[in-house]
């Protein structure tokens, strides 16, 4: 494989580990912000904030962390035949798989994009009491699908370089 490709990998697989790293923590802001909403509502006045600040969290959460779980292969997969395959075929396989994978983020990514133009031109807010901007929580969301599509196209090299016999280690 060309050295450009293995430094495409490197850097991409490098920054998604990290940033994976650092938004996994973010489950005990939820847990802060539900405890918090909790006792607020037994305590005394129970605030308006807390259940939309914790799908916000939780959406950043799981966007941010997605192509973490790429790269360590935790998604959930069905196995029936896949493990009994050897290494090249499953590369194979992969390489057609993730061409789905693909369209599927390119079509998030598009949505993502303009449902984030629309909200910074027009200051878009929730129809909650609370009433926060979106605009913070959709650029996370663009920002989470392109990682995913850079870690997507990282391991679409390195299931090529499998297939043709040179993996990248």
């Amino acid at each position: 494989m060309p050295d450009a490709l293995k430094t495409y990998v490197r850097i991409v697989d490098g920054f998604n580990r990290r940033v994976g790293r650092i938004v996994m923590y973010g489950i005990f802001l939820l847990m802060g912000i539900l405890l918090y909403s909790s006792i607020s509502k037994l305590a005394f006045l129970p605030a308006n904030w807390t259940l939309e600040m914790a799908q916000f969290v939780m959406a950043a959460y799981f966007l941010l962390g997605g192509a973490y779980s790429l790269q360590l292969d935790s998604h959930v997969r069905m196995d029936l035949l896949y493990g009994k395959w050897s290494p090249k075929t499953k590369a194979m396989v992969d390489v057609v798989t993730i061409m789905m994978l693909f369209v599927y983020l390119f079509f998030m990514l598009y949505g993502g994009v303009s449902s984030t133009a629309y909200a910074l031109k027009f200051g878009e807010t929730s129809y909650s009491a609370w009433s926060p901007y979106m605009a913070p929580i959709k650029i996370i969301m663009v920002i989470g699908i392109f990682l995913t599509f850079l870690q997507a196209t990282s391991i679409l090299i390195k299931d090529v370089a499998v297939a043709i016999g040179r993996p990248i280690a």
